[in-house]
């Protein structure tokens, strides 16, 4: 049976951007009855940039119900929180000795940020080997991640190669894969949906507020009546990304064709999206006031996570002389 690990963090509600590049297709993937999925709350990740402990707790809870509410199925998988699994701290620190600095100071999680290095920690420099942890020390075979992320895998993989060539095939080298019809989802402004970019769809919002987010999506300054490139309105690219081919190709036609406007293209992104994530919305927002439930999952996830994580850091120990 393949094993499929992937994660997310818990900086915040998860965005129409996390929910298409990551959460929908590594839930397909967890259907597959010869896998067996590993997903797990990136919440010791999210300290490199948040202090408030109160927001770290909410953000675990709506990345949870966010998971929750798309249908992962907790009984056949692993479903837990990464800071209930104490065992990855400690195969960090190992890993941490094994890794050269130039690799780390390469990655681009600390490039982006490394003009004010004043402002960088060093949970941040070391974030990639955090990341290897929560993939080895579960005997990973697969990690989808997004196209920013294929870095740190193929940093996860030199540090495991490392390790063997030193001690034997005692680690799992893992594979990335990639989405390639869903790595980027462009966000409010065309730039990557991200937080840091504030420009995310929250699809959990109440419609009104939604409806607000949507409209701000930025578009070209073209008259009703002029015909427009679909190819580089930012409403179209995020509508292709949930919609089928159908409905697609009706939006197309109705932007190359002219007297269409841009106000009734983010329209029908909303009808859309409120359309085609009802069910999701509904059972989000039902999880979120009923927050025993996810606690309950997590904790159940967490034990059984932590019995493979027992196992693979005895395993790595022993190989080292401990």
């Amino acid at each position: 049976m393949t094993r499929v690990l992937t994660g997310i963090q818990s900086s915040g509600k998860p965005h129409l951007g996390n929910i298409l590049g990551a959460i929908i297709p590594a839930i397909k993937m967890s259907n597959n009855e010869d896998n067996e999925s590993l997903f797990f709350i990136a919440d010791l990740h999210s300290l490199t940039t948040l202090r408030d402990s109160s927001l770290i707790k909410e953000n675990v809870y709506a990345t949870a119900a966010a998971w929750l509410a798309f249908g992962f199925d907790t009984k056949k998988n692993i479903f837990y929180k990464q800071s209930d699994i104490p065992e990855v701290c400690e195969f960090t620190w190992y890993l941490n000795c094994f890794t050269p600095y130039p690799m780390l100071a390469n990655a681009h999680s600390f490039k982006d940020k490394s003009d004010n290095l004043s402002n960088i920690n060093t949970g941040l420099f070391t974030y990639p080997v955090l990341m290897a942890s929560d993939i080895l020390m579960y005997d990973a075979n697969i990690v989808p991640v997004g196209k920013d992320q294929k870095q740190h895998v193929e940093m996860t993989r030199d540090i495991a190669g490392y390790v063997n060539n030193k001690y034997g095939e005692i680690l799992i080298i893992p594979e990335s894969k990639i989405d390639s019809r869903v790595m980027t989802i462009p966000g409010l402004d065309g730039k990557k949906m991200s937080k840091s970019y504030d420009n995310c769809i929250d699809i959990f919002l109440p419609e009104k507020d939604l409806k607000k987010q949507i409209m701000k999506i930025v578009t070209e300054s073209l008259s009703l009546e002029e015909k427009k490139n679909p190819d580089k309105c930012n409403v179209f690219k995020i509508y292709k990304l949930i919609a089928s081919k159908e409905k697609t190709e009706k939006l197309y036609n109705l932007y190359v064709n002219g007297n269409f406007g841009f106000g009734t293209a983010k329209k029908m992104l909303l009808d859309l999206i409120l359309d085609t994530f009802s069910e999701n919305r509904e059972k989000y927002n039902y999880l979120m006031s009923n927050k025993n439930i996810i606690d309950k999952e997590l904790e159940v996830g967490s034990d059984k996570a932590r019995k493979i994580a027992k196992e693979v850091l005895s395993r790595f120990k022993k190989s080292l002389g401990f």
